[in-house]
């Protein structure tokens, strides 16, 4: 009687699922028809949506991208981007269909779910169903295992690919990666992941062990915990990935770091960390990599909540807007390339063409320091609240000849003003429900304060 009742309240989460969905099958979308369903989204919802083309593979596919949110077509300030990337292998199929699942849920929502709206209202999406064009087109159907399509046309695997300074022999880079590069160069992701098959966890940097490249064991970086955090709210969003048994595979608590896994040279979520200032995961969502196409509405129920909720962690920490002092302007200018470093965390992060930086933190009391070979140095005390973010924007003062500012006691070192904004963040609940309390960022408080 219990075990009917269990597939009663299941078939009825399916059968709703699928009438909000409004049209979008759970199939396997060939290339044609993917690219016709985010153009038919794009006209559908064009002031909520961008279609874009990053690049093209090896044998001339479009890279297409849907940036979804209210503020895509005209970015605003301190509104943080950030992406999904599936079909990276191109045998790996399951999340390029929930990407396309994951962009109509967001758009159909929109009008009638709080949580939905407010975070779009606030967060830039973007999403690349399909990395790797070339080799899904090869790929074979219903295959949980082998290779065939996993690389690209030039028979190269896309995720060790990317510049890696652990990497003795560098592979040529390929037209697929080259154009991933540009793209996060050209468009600051403060958070990011790339989407797998074969295997149920949550792979975080880093993935590689400095100078014991070849070993397996943990690797963590100096954002260990942000990464470890980062990835237990996917895992607990998930149906059962927390439980960590999965695939003839056992992670505690459903994540793994890259490197005790297995090494990875040449990976993308390192890459990102390390030279894009951004965080990446990697997120295997499927024990097998081409699962039939009526398995795709299982997976989309036990991913949809994991999807949003790992986005939602974008609003925690601290960001702001650097400023150098000008002549000209008595306020500053918005620094470009000035480096953004947390004390006792050693990988540096830069600002982007508005002057904007994003420090994914816990709550907290951190030390934060600037720099630009034009301006004074400047460091200060920062405390983040409990699961939301703090703005502080630094007004930076030009170099002058004189020797100072020199302790590593954080000061003063400049004239500067801090704008402190809090944001709540949400309760895991689920995002289907138009009353759901799951992002409940509804109010924004400002607080200016001088710094000390």
């Amino acid at each position: 009687m219990r075990l009917s009742a269990v597939c009663l309240l299941y078939w009825l989460q399916l059968s709703l699922l699928m009438s909000a969905l409004r049209g979008l099958d759970f199939k396997y979308h060939g290339e044609e028809e993917m690219v016709n369903y985010l153009r038919l989204l794009n006209k559908k919802y064009p002031n909520m949506t961008k279609l874009y083309s990053i690049g093209k593979s090896v044998q001339g596919r479009e890279l297409w991208v849907l940036a979804i949110g209210k503020h895509v077509a005209s970015p605003v300030p301190l509104i943080p981007n950030v992406r999904y990337i599936g079909n990276i292998h191109g045998n790996e199929v399951v999340g390029r269909e929930l990407l396309l699942h994951l962009a109509e849920h967001y758009l159909t929502m929109y009008s009638t779910n709080s949580t939905i709206q407010t975070f779009l209202d606030s967060t830039n999406i973007h999403l690349l169903p399909c990395m790797n064009p070339d080799g899904f087109h090869i790929s074979k159907p219903n295959y949980c295992d082998g290779i065939q399509g996993r690389n690209n046309s030039n028979n190269f695997d896309l995720n060790r690919n990317f510049p890696d300074s652990n990497n003795p022999r560098p592979p040529p880079i390929q037209p697929e990666t080259a154009a991933v590069i540009r793209w996060v160069h050209s468009t600051h992701f403060v958070l990011s992941a790339n989407l797998h098959g074969g295997a149920m966890v949550v792979n975080y940097p880093l993935d590689v062990f400095p100078g014991d490249i070849y070993s397996t064991r943990s690797s963590p970086s100096p954002d260990d915990d942000v990464f470890v955090h980062l990835s237990l709210v996917f895992s607990r969003s998930h149906a059962n990935m927390y439980k960590g048994n999965h695939c003839d595979d056992h992670f505690v608590n459903g994540i793994t770091n890259g490197a005790e896994w297995y090494p990875v040279l040449g990976g993308m979520q390192d890459f990102v960390y390390k030279v894009a200032s951004g965080y990446e995961v990697l997120i295997e969502i499927s024990c097998c990599k081409y699962p039939r196409p009526s398995e795709l509405p299982k997976l989309w129920i036990y991913n949809k909540d994991a999807l949003i909720n790992f986005m939602m962690t974008v609003h925690i920490g601290v960001k702001g807007i650097i400023y150098g002092e000008s002549v000209q302007n008595s306020s500053g200018v918005p620094l470009k390339g000035a480096t953004v470093s947390i004390k006792g965390r050693d990988i540096p992060f830069y600002t982007t063409s508005r002057g904007e930086y994003y420090k994914l933190l816990l709550p907290g009391n951190y030390v934060l320091m600037v720099s630009h070979p034009l301006y004074e140095s400047y460091s200060t005390f920062v405390k983040v609240q409990s699961y939301g973010v703090t703005r502080k924007d630094i007004l930076l003062s030009l170099k002058s000849n004189r020797s100072e500012h020199t302790s590593s006691t954080p000061r003063r070192q400049g004239a500067a003003n801090s704008t402190i904004s809090t944001v709540n963040t949400f309760d895991t609940a689920n995002s289907s429900s138009p009353a759901s309390p799951l992002f409940h960022v509804l109010t924004f408080t400002l607080v200016v304060v001088l710094l000390f």
